[in-house]
């Protein structure tokens, strides 16, 4: 197993970690248009330089309590199997390198975020959970947008 590079995100005082493969960039909160009768998570849409992207609320997501965006939130676009998709999150911080050491599957237990955090990683104190794309995003929900 190699090293992992991930993109560092937080929610809620957590640290969250998406493979740096995926992230395309990292966009400042913008004006994101509501789209009905879609799930509760999906934010809605944001026009990205010409590109329309649904944009998840990862709080929402996580069933977390939602809160307004502010300075610091941003709008991480990944590109998973040829999907562009926003998430929007309460900050974007670095790129960490994890080394395998310091990966370990992610334990079972009742949390909300259960289902989409795959491994935890240990670097230097902190605990980063490394978040797995295909179940986060339902991809089948956002092709349909």
């Amino acid at each position: 197993m190699d090293t992992k590079e991930l993109v560092i995100f937080r929610l809620a005082d957590e640290s969250y970690g998406i493979d740096i493969d995926f992230v395309e960039n990292i966009e400042k909160h913008t004006n994101i248009t509501r789209v009905p009768y879609t799930k509760k998570y999906i934010q809605g849409i944001i026009n990205l330089r010409g590109n329309i992207i649904p944009v998840i609320n990862v709080r929402r997501r996580f069933n977390l309590e939602t809160k307004a965006a502010d300075k610091d939130s941003r709008i991480m676009i990944v590109n998973y199997n040829e999907l562009k998709v926003g998430l929007l999150v309460d900050a974007s911080s670095e790129v960490l390198q994890i080394e395998p050491d310091e990966i370990e599957p992610a334990p079972k237990v009742t949390g909300a975020d259960d289902e989409y955090v795959s491994e935890i990683g240990k670097v230097d104190g902190r605990i980063i959970m490394i978040i797995d794309l295909e179940r986060l995003l339902e991809l089948e929900e956002i092709e349909e947008l």
